[in-house]
């Protein structure tokens, strides 16, 4: 038997403009965009990341990716020298030698990233200049592209926005004359994208790309005939230049939970013109599944008051996730960036009354933090240990990232993620 939360049904759509976002500006607790490599050089299976920063930023992405030097990971950093700093050294000359020495040792790699940092944008190193040059020389064999991954204007995110938009003006053009085709664009893991591609083809969608592509052989073609649907909250610069190239936005929530992912996939099927006896169909064994996975999770989250700080932009449908299918209270919204267009559809599920914050003034949010007293509080890991050594209970926000979260058959993993720390405390308290 599967339970549908009350809240799911009764609570009226509201507008997205009734929705009122209160901006902050002030001192921001993020990681850089750099993180996103972690992520995207898995998903990519052909593809390097060079980054162009300092020691800082090897020790960062070397920490946050968990993996050791000899295990030749998809990814590497580039240096910045004293030598570089003070203008001794060609950093364009130096820069090629490191990448001709690259693709020499991995000649495995197909796509290759220059990503810009902190350090390297403080100097101006043009890498958009360096990848066109570092193309005339490694094309067809080699593709070469650049984006910033720096953290001076950013949230970690944007790195995989920056990465995704940077791709799209290379894509192939789709015909003019090309049937409609459907593109998911936002990195998901392999076993979420399969799972995806088997719904979609149960309705009979089978024209369907995913960007980013498991190989830079399988990027897709994209025209006026693509119809989009992100798969996360964060792509502006992405759609964007998708936009620019013809595509169009299918408008819908993001595919977190049973209802959201019920909505995502409806929001295609309209599209397509299927049929909604072959859409139930379609779904309903998956979607009992995860009614079945979240009701497990109900017991432990129903009525827990819940605090997000502002990290990774994933906020917004989260908190829709555990209030609407979980039953939990949400004190706070706090977001880097809310774009409304790409939220139009959360931010009408978002309970009226809610404070939703964009931006960032650290020192006050935390005030409002401690005043509201929550029970579990969403943030990054710069402020979890301190507001654990405080007695709240914590999650970490960038572990929504590495988890594969989206889809029917990952609600109850969902779920979990937020239930895990209330199950941690009570064992550390016997």
């Amino acid at each position: 038997m599967i339970t549908v939360p009350v809240a799911s049904v009764t609570r009226r759509p509201r507008a997205p403009a009734e929705v009122e976002i209160r901006r902050e500006r002030g001192q921001r607790e993020v990681f850089c965009g750099l993180t996103g490599i972690v992520w995207l050089h898995r998903k990519i299976q052909d593809a390097f990341f060079l980054v162009v920063g300092s020691r800082t930023c090897a020790h960062l992405i070397q920490s946050a990716a968990g993996v050791m030097i000899f295990a030749e990971p998809r990814f590497a950093t580039a240096i910045i020298t004293d030598r570089d700093l003070a203008g001794i050294a060609d950093a364009h000359e130096e820069l090629d030698r490191a990448v001709t020495r690259l693709l020499e040792r991995r000649p495995d790699i197909r796509l290759l990233f220059l990503v810009g940092s902190c350090p390297s944008e403080v100097i101006k190193l043009d890498l958009s200049r360096a990848a066109a040059r570092l193309s005339a020389t490694f094309s067809p064999r080699v593709q070469i592209r650049s984006y910033s991954g720096s953290g001076i204007e950013t949230t970690f995110t944007q790195g995989e926005d920056a990465c995704l938009a940077s791709l799209v003006p290379s894509l192939p053009a789709l015909a003019a004359d090309a049937p409609p085709s459907l593109l998911v664009v936002g990195a998901l893991a392999d076993v979420v994208e399969d799972q995806f591609r088997r719904l979609l083809a149960a309705m009979h969608i089978t024209r369907v790309d995913f960007l980013p592509a498991r190989t830079s052989r399988e990027l897709p073609a994209v025209g006026s005939a693509t119809r989009v649907l992100l798969a996360q909250p964060f792509l502006t610069d992405t759609m964007r230049a998708l936009e620019e190239r013809g595509a169009r936005r299918l408008p819908a929530p993001f595919p977190l939970g049973a209802e959201g992912t019920t909505a995502w996939l409806q929001a295609a099927a309209r599209a397509f013109g299927v049929d909604q006896a072959v859409f139930d169909g379609a779904i309903a064994e998956a979607r009992a599944r995860a009614g079945r996975a979240l009701e497990r999770h109900r017991a432990t989250l129903a009525g827990r008051r819940v605090f997000f700080f502002p990290d990774s932009q994933l906020e917004l449908p989260l908190a829709r996730f555990l209030a609407r299918e979980l039953g939990m209270e949400v004190v706070e919204i706090g977001t880097p960036y809310a774009n409304r267009t790409l939220l139009a559809e959360e931010l009408s599920w978002t309970a009226e009354g809610t404070p939703i914050v964009e931006g960032q003034d650290v020192d006050r949010q935390l005030d409002r933090c401690r005043a509201a007293a929550p029970d579990l509080v969403v943030c990054g890991l710069g402020l979890a240990n301190p507001l654990e050594a405080e007695g709240l209970v914590t999650k970490w926000s960038i572990e929504l990232l590495f988890t594969p979260i989206h889809g029917y058959e990952q609600a109850g993993d969902l779920a979990e993620l937020f239930a895990r720390p209330f199950d941690r405390r009570q064992r550390l308290a016997v």
